[in-house]
């Protein structure tokens, strides 16, 4: 997540798109002797690299037909699932996609795992240029002692819990704790923290899931600790973040003056976003909250803190072994400055007790086919500016071309780099000649392995019912969990 993986709802219910016209009939191939002229393109992912690819490509090339896998029943990736709901302004992106998504030159195939129901090779086969954005749909392993045990939980895990990941449903995490432990100390943990201690009334108007909004209710955690390897001045999050921390209502912020020592000058060195995040959390650590602040933090029943220079080295059992019940913390110091520093152990441990350990250290990609080239260690597809290494027509954009880094812009600006070097490539005449078949072959292909994708039209059908669920309590929506719940409303 992974720093800032997701920040990105509003949503109303949409007319139904029309259908996209037939597109192997022999009208057609006639109309479209070649590729350059009716390029077939097919985008695997419908999250924000997926939908910024295929609306690139819709508008830089006007015959150009982009069909939009998705594993998923419904659409828009961690913009769905990843977006904190108290975020619905992140999630106006939304409407964007919709609009792309109705085009008559696009079509949306949820309920297709690409991999498994269709491969690349026969994507391949069917489309003129196949371009990967799943995203990274998995999260970094700590690899420490105790990971597996009861009460610990990857914060992407949590997150899609809380979001309605049909995945995560069966998470059920234990509240019952007085202390919790995020570590990483990126924009996702500061997502999941806020979420944690939020006055639950606070949440009720927005997507959260009716289930965790239950469980929240009946929280008993009162600290949370956020914890990183390295310093103040190498925190992943941004100020936005920092700021609604420290704005929460019922919480203060606990920070360590100790840790800021010596940092006042070269504060005054660095860049000015930086700058600003390392003197708010310099503020807030060494001087007394005045006003409102101090009036709302003098009564707070719950409190956060950040915990620097400290590594995970293993997760506690508690007494008769059976769940979490703290964290042992390596000491560390720091080699170097900057952003570029490392943190290196001391020797010295510390242990921190806690029921609920959150792992909160980054997102990896998933390799999705044999055919296609990854590099498991930093989980990317090997490119070359989004031209997949050694399989011509095949690319990709995302933090499945670059990595899990960065905010929807920075997405949405590797997206379109991608599409344009694509558009470049069909307009050079290095991507197959001749028409493609494009969706009529893999859905002839879908339909002998029994399954049904379901359609944009499908989703906005789920969507309406999202929203008129939502509306008796006040939501914008109440989300649908089960997959085969959506299925059955869709009377398959």
């Amino acid at each position: 997540m992974a720093s800032r993986c997701w920040r990105w709802w509003h949503w109303s219910a949409w007319p139904r798109i029309r259908p996209p016209p037939a597109r192997s009939t022999p009208s057609s191939r006639q109309q479209f002797s070649t590729q350059e002229q009716t390029p077939q393109i097919c985008v695997v992912g419908s999250g924000p690299a997926g939908f910024y690819t295929a609306q690139h490509l819709l508008k830089h090339h006007t015959q150009a037909r982009v069909d939009i896998y998705e594993k998923q029943l419904v659409p828009f990736g961690l913009v769905r699932f990843g977006v904190a709901p108290d975020h619905p302004e992140v999630k106006n992106v939304i409407h964007t996609f919709t609009q792309t998504a109705r085009s008559d030159r696009c079509a949306f195939h949820g309920n297709v795992v690409v991999g498994r129901d269709v491969t690349v090779p026969e994507l391949r086969e069917a489309y003129h240029a196949v371009v990967l954005s799943y995203g990274a749909e998995d999260h970094r392993a700590m690899e420490i002692p105790g990971e597996e045990l009861p009460g610990v939980f990857s914060a992407r895990a949590f997150v899609g819990w809380y979001n309605g990941l049909p995945e995560n449903q069966e998470l059920a995490p234990d509240l019952s704790c007085d202390t919790a432990v995020i570590l990483g100390q990126g924009n996702v943990a500061l997502d999941v923290a806020r979420i944690l201690l939020t006055p639950p009334e606070h949440l009720e108007k927005t997507d959260i899931t009716e289930a965790s909004l239950g469980l929240l209710r009946q929280s008993r955690v009162k600290t949370v600790w956020i914890v990183g390897r390295r310093g103040p001045l190498q925190v992943a999050f941004t100020i936005k973040e920092l700021r609604e921390m420290i704005q929460l209502p019922g919480t203060q912020p606990i920070l360590d003056p100790a840790d800021f020592l010596g940092l006042q000058d070269r504060i005054k060195e660095m860049p000015r976003p930086r700058k600003r995040l390392a003197e708010l959390l310099l503020q807030t650590a060494t001087e007394k909250p005045g006003g409102e602040d101090a009036a709302r933090q003098a009564v707070a029943a719950r409190a956060w803190g950040l915990r620097f220079f400290r590594s995970p080295q293993q997760v506690l059992p508690s007494a008769d072994g059976r769940r979490a019940a703290g964290i042992r913390l390596a000491v560390t110091r720091l080699e170097g400055v900057g952003e570029t520093a490392r943190a290196v152990p001391t020797g010295d441990t510390e242990d921190l007790p806690c029921g609920l350990v959150l792992s909160s250290i980054g997102y990896k990609s998933r390799p999705i086919d044999p055919s296609v080239p990854f590099d498991p260690k930093l989980g990317v597809i090997p490119n070359m500016e989004g031209r997949v290494v050694d399989v011509p027509g095949l690319y990709c954009s995302g933090w499945v071309k670059r990595g899990p880094t960065g905010v929807i812009g920075t997405t949405m600006t590797d997206s379109f780099f991608t599409s344009q070097t694509l558009l470049q490539d069909l307009k050079a005449g290095l991507l197959p000649s001749g028409p493609r078949p494009g969706y009529a072959a893999i859905k002839a292909l879908l339909s002998s392995r029994g399954i049904q994708p379901i359609s944009f039209s499908d989703w906005e059908k789920l969507d309406a019912e999202e929203v008129s669920r939502g509306q008796g309590t006040g939501k914008p929506r109440e989300k649908l969990l089960d997959p085969l719940e959506m299925l059955r409303l869709l009377g398959r």
